[in-house]
């Protein structure tokens, strides 16, 4: 008998190590901010490469695959994660490289990841969320869905702290005022992320 998509999910995710999710607070939103944030995660749009120049999105896709080869194996599980990430990063304003760092970190691209305080899926989201800004019908473990959620929460906190990332990154894991985990997702995306368009796109512009 198979088991249900849900509960195959979980037994997945419990047979993981854990991960490195702290606990995302639940706090007020202005109506406003809880509008937008609703706006964006119920957003329906399949997601595409956003790049000013088709070349660009191209070389992107072709590093980052290979980067990511040793995680995500397969290409057509691989390509289909790095394109939701690069559209929904760039959809919040974020950079897709942080995002990928950012994920590295949260759940080492483990899709059913589950922490110990409950956060779901790639970006380790809490399912609160679900209640201030979505829908309890939202699948939290689903790609585009955590990423929607995922980069419009951390759009969020990047707007209340002005900019500032590691006090960003920190209230995304729970963790504000403690530098271990910005310094991580930093080190990653420095060490593991960082990209630049070949030199030969650029002498083009």
């Amino acid at each position: 008998m198979r088991l249900a998509p849900a509960l195959a999910a979980i037994l997945c995710a419990l047979s993981l190590p854990a991960v490195w999710a702290g606990a995302q607070r639940e706090e007020a939103l202005s109506a406003t901010v809880a509008s937008a944030m609703h706006r964006s995660v119920s957003d329906v749009n399949a997601p595409r490469l956003v790049f000013a120049r088709p070349q660009d999105g191209i070389a992107w896709l072709s590093e980052m695959s290979r980067r990511l080869e040793k995680r995500v194996p397969d290409p057509w599980v691989r390509e289909r994660l790095l394109v939701a990430v690069q559209y929904e990063a760039s959809r919040a304003g974020l950079d897709p490289q942080l995002v990928l760092a950012l994920i590295q970190v949260e759940s080492n691209f483990r899709k059913y990841a589950i922490s110990s305080v409950g956060a779901r899926g790639l970006m380790q989201v809490m399912p609160f969320w679900q209640r201030s800004i979505g829908s309890p019908g939202h699948d939290l473990f689903d790609l585009t869905t955590n990423l929607r959620y995922g980069c419009a929460i951390l759009r969020h906190y990047l707007d209340i702290e002005r900019g500032n990332l590691s006090r960003a990154l920190g209230r995304y894991n729970g963790s504000l005022g403690q530098p271990q985990y910005p310094d991580a997702v930093l080190g990653t995306l420095r060490s593991s992320w960082q990209w630049t368009p070949p030199m030969a796109t650029l002498a083009q512009n």
